[in-house]
């Protein structure tokens, strides 16, 4: 099963030569979902040509669980890996491939934990949900709210976490500014305006918005405690000797639980015009993706716990983004739990260590057991 989802591509990415589909995982997933029982259907993303997500439901009733992860792959760094990127490949106790520990490995350990499950036993749903595009604009995850999955049930998305669960993180949104002035030759300063002064403003501003925003929210469950403001890229200009007159930064800002995406962006366009009023600059501005709002869970929820007591290990916060937030969404109490490590994602000769799928097929045959074979309030 590694073999073939790792053969098969699906790399997400916003440059559209890297971009594939990632329908040939979905027929997988789709094909031995159904050869376990499962009821399946498979949702074309309206707006995202290629892009596909599976939910795939056994048994009925309200609540039960939902095990979630997405099947693209970022692109992969040819002529560095050691290994074959569409194969898998076992070696010193590791299983090595594109998507092995982010995040392809999940599906196949899970069906294979499920091989054995008696379907006349499920008391609640049991659903899996395969999304796309994670990894460039989580239209996957925001396409769910169309195809009915309902609400009242847990979640736990299989995301690489080295077998420790999150119930929290960080959101992100990233935003381009560009100012536009006019051109002119640089012996006269007067025939133009230098939009990379006119920048310069709004940089000021939105370092001393960043100081602001660290000063007023903290959250000490995190390793960074405050939001962050990257300001990532920047480019202006043509020539030392004529007066820029575009200059374009790129930035993005990670909002602790309880900060909003949209309120955070209209705050920074606002601050970056306040920046330039009267100084005859333009501002233009555009969202490069719709962002992924932060998320937490709280400690005390059914599934935060049953993933505490069978992993052993306290629930943490962590500072990447996840679909997690648009199961919440959707009303599920949601925890991120997996058996790769964040350190191996969008790396060369990324992998799987063999000894953590026996663990994570175990802890998923106890949350099946737990949310959706028992009566009671955890159901």
């Amino acid at each position: 099963m590694l073999d073939r989802l790792f053969a098969a591509p699906s790399v997400s990415s916003m440059i559209p030569a890297h971009d594939t589909s990632n329908l040939p995982v979905i027929e997988l997933l789709a094909e031995w979902t159904e050869a376990l029982g499962f009821k399946n259907s498979v949702n074309a993303i309206e707006g995202a040509p290629g892009k596909y997500n599976l939910v795939a439901t056994m048994g009925h009733g309200q609540g039960g669980l939902v095990l979630a992860g997405h099947t693209d792959t970022v692109p992969w760094d040819q002529g560095l890996w050691h290994h074959d990127p569409f194969r898998a490949t076992f070696v010193d106790g590791r299983v090595y491939g594109l998507g092995a520990a982010d995040m392809k490995s999940f599906f196949a350990l899970v069906l294979d934990a499920l091989r054995s499950m008696d379907s006349k036993a499920l008391s609640a749903p049991l659903i899996l949900v395969a999304t796309a595009d994670e990894e460039s604009t989580m239209s996957g995850a925001r396409a769910l709210t169309t195809v009915g999955i309902s609400s009242s049930r847990h979640a736990l998305i299989g995301e690489p976490t080295g077998m420790r669960p999150v119930r929290a993180h960080k959101g992100i949104m990233m935003e381009a500014l560009r100012v536009i002035g006019h051109s002119g030759h640089s012996s006269n300063p007067a025939l133009g305006l230098n939009a990379i002064e006119g920048m310069q403003k709004v940089m000021e501003a939105l370092v001393a918005w960043r100081r602001e925003l660290q000063a007023t929210h903290s959250d000490a469950q995190f390793l960074v405690p405050v939001p962050t403001m990257n300001l990532g890229h920047i480019h202006g200009g043509d020539n030392p000797n004529r007066i820029c007159p575009s200059c374009e930064l790129q930035l993005d800002l990670r909002p602790l639980p309880g900060m909003e995406i949209e309120s955070l962006r209209m705050e920074l366009r606002e601050r970056a015009h306040r920046a330039l009023e009267g100084s005859g600059f333009t501002l233009e501005h555009e969202a490069l993706f719709g962002g992924v709002p932060p998320m937490a869970t709280p400690a005390a929820s059914d599934i935060v716990q049953a993933a505490e007591r069978l992993t052993g290990n306290s629930a943490e916060a962590v500072a990447f983004a996840t679909e997690a937030p648009y199961f919440t969404a959707l009303g599920a109490e949601t925890v991120v739990l997996g058996p790769g490590d964040i350190e191996q994602a969008h790396q060369p000769d990324e992998f799987l260590m063999l000894d953590r799928i026996a663990p994570m097929q175990r802890v998923v045959s106890s949350m099946v057991e737990n949310f959706c074979q028992r009566d009671g309030d955890n159901r």
